[in-house]
């Protein structure tokens, strides 16, 4: 029997430009999934990071959000996380994350 074990993430690329980064984010789906990893501040699998979308249109979401640098997927014990790229980000924008993840947990508990 093979046993699992934790592999080193993909190869990231660099945080695309400030156009791409906020064209990224500005869908609600993936505003909702970066808000998710920010407030974990840890690796979520893929599955808790979407609801009311299939797989292939997450699949879709995430690829996105990869090509403009803010997540990069990692595989642990054969499972399949997302992991926003904070300090990377932060670095070629800073203060984006910190206002934009702020706004949507201000627009999330408003229509709760």
């Amino acid at each position: 029997m093979t046993q699992a074990k934790d592999l080193a993430p993909a190869p990231t690329i660099p945080v695309a430009a400030l156009p791409t980064v906020l064209g990224a984010l500005h869908d609600p789906v993936r505003l909702e999934m970066v808000r998710r990893l920010s407030n974990a501040a840890a690796p979520i699998r893929c599955a808790a990071l979407y609801d009311a979308i299939n797989k292939s249109t997450a699949t879709h979401h995430f690829k996105i959000l990869r090509e403009a640098g803010l997540i990069e997927r990692l595989t642990i014990d054969g499972q399949t996380y997302q992991s926003l790229r904070t300090e990377a980000v932060e670095h070629a924008v800073p203060g984006l994350l910190p206002s934009i993840v702020d706004a949507a947990n201000r627009a999330d508990a408003h229509s709760a």
